[in-house]
């Protein structure tokens, strides 16, 4: 147990409240993120929507969102975590609070659209503050912590909307989380510092800890190497894609999935969403402690990082076959629950290794390798959307999802996290540069 939560013990009050706080916003990026989803079916009715129009919707978030993973990768990087991540959940509040105003799939789809700009600077801004404010030793514990806390915003979502629309409407709902998000906006503006060294609870002990980290980036980093960096995140980038097409089902589809394919209501529904989603919260934070402990074992970035996550998607895809071959309520929630375990068990090190990579650019690599998940974000709802029309089977399209982690399996052999990318360079430009 100490060795678990070394990460904790080992930091001071500054850092340990940092993480805190990036847990908070998390909670909230995935409530913001996955609230549609959770009231799917009342919007769906109330708006006239088909399937397809519904899948459309959930889409448009992400075409936002993955050209914004590299504009907010490269603004993170040249003004800092504090400023970007202030502006990112301003812009989460108002665009969902908007949410509640919308009256058709056109207007929906455009507030879903605002809503991926702004968190599309957001992870990459948390993976750089993590880089700055986390020793290379215990990157997997914070990587992991916060992820988790992600999870307990996507599972949490599905059962507290279910329980306000019995008190208010749909609209009145994104209205409340808007609100909330807006005032997490301020709390980190407050609190955090771009140099660990000037907030004013950090002490000597931590600082000289944290100068001990390889490639320990400056206040903003040089002039991103694109030409360098994205081929050298390619194998990531894939990868992620693979592991995204099937994590964005989840997030979107997943709660229709559970009330129509078993016939439970939407209360029922909600409960066993929340619960996968709980188990995936486990599932993060173990996937960063467990990174960590194999690194001080091995001393291979490799080990830790790129054979972990290929054992944990061969793990997901057999998870994935009960629930395609067996149609009954408990073997399919544990088959899908096993499923994303192991898949979300992946996500962690796949952050890390961003950050092993390119320690002075790790806003613009996590960007790179999220922006490609964010694209099977783009792809996989609608054609899971055409599939349900095509087939009527709501297991069916996961066939594909088999496919691709079975592909992302062998591509995360190529990450090599142990070869880090050299920096150079004095204020990052959004431009090409060796």
């Amino acid at each position: 147990m100490t060795g678990l939560l070394s990460g904790w013990t080992n930091t001071g009050r500054a850092t340990r409240n940092f993480l805190l706080i990036l847990c908070a916003m998390h909670v909230m990026l995935f409530v913001d993120r996955v609230n549609l989803a959770a009231a799917a079916e009342t919007i769906k009715s109330d708006l006239g929507l088909t399937n397809i129009q519904l899948g459309v919707a959930f889409s448009a978030f992400n075409y936002s969102y993955a050209p914004f993973q590299l504009v907010g990768g490269w603004i993170a990087d040249r003004y800092g975590s504090r400023r970007t991540l202030a502006v990112c959940a301003l812009a989460w509040a108002l665009t969902t609070m908007a949410t509640g105003a919308v009256g058709g799939l056109l207007t929906l789809f455009a507030v879903r659209f605002c809503l991926g700009m702004g968190e599309g600077a957001t992870l990459p801004a948390a993976t750089r503050a993590l880089a700055k404010w986390t020793t290379e030793a215990s990157r997997g514990f914070g990587m992991g912590l916060t992820h988790a806390a992600g999870r307990i915003g996507a599972g949490a979502t599905a059962p507290i909307v279910a329980f306000l629309i019995t008190l208010m409407s749909w609209r009145m709902i994104f209205v409340l989380l808007g609100i909330v998000s807006a005032i997490w906006a301020l709390w980190w503006f407050r609190y955090f510092r771009d140099e660990p060294s000037e907030h004013p609870r950090m002490t000597p002990e931590e600082i000289a800890a944290l100068s001990q980290n390889a490639g320990q980036a400056s206040r903003y980093s040089g002039p991103v190497p694109w030409r360098r960096l994205i081929p050298r995140m390619i194998p990531s980038m894939i990868t992620y894609f693979c592991m995204g097409w099937t994590g964005w089902l989840y997030v979107t589809w997943m709660p229709s999935l559970f009330s129509k394919n078993y016939g439970v209501d939407m209360k029922k529904s909600a409960m066993f969403y929340a619960a996968t989603f709980l188990c995936a919260m486990v599932a993060e934070f173990l996937g960063g402690v467990i990174s960590d402990h194999l690194l001080r074992r091995t001393g291979r970035k490799a080990i830790a990082r790129s054979l972990m996550v290929t054992v944990c998607l061969l793990l997901a895809l057999s998870a994935l076959i009960p629930a395609i071959l067996v149609q009954d309520l408990i073997p399919g929630v544990i088959s899908f629950t096993l499923a994303l375990f192991f898949l979300d068990m992946a996500i962690t090190p796949m952050w890390i290794a961003t950050m092993d990579i390119a320690p002075d650019y790790a806003g613009s690599a996590s960007a790179l390798m999220n922006a490609a998940g964010a694209v099977a974000g783009i792809l996989s709802p609608v054609v899971f959307g055409w599939i349900l029309d095509l087939t009527g089977s709501w297991t069916m399209p996961f066939f594909a999802s088999m496919a691709l982690m079975l592909l992302g399996s062998v591509t995360a052999f190529w990450i090599k996290p142990d070869e880090e990318l050299g920096a150079a360079g004095r204020a990052a430009k959004l431009a090409l540069a060796e």
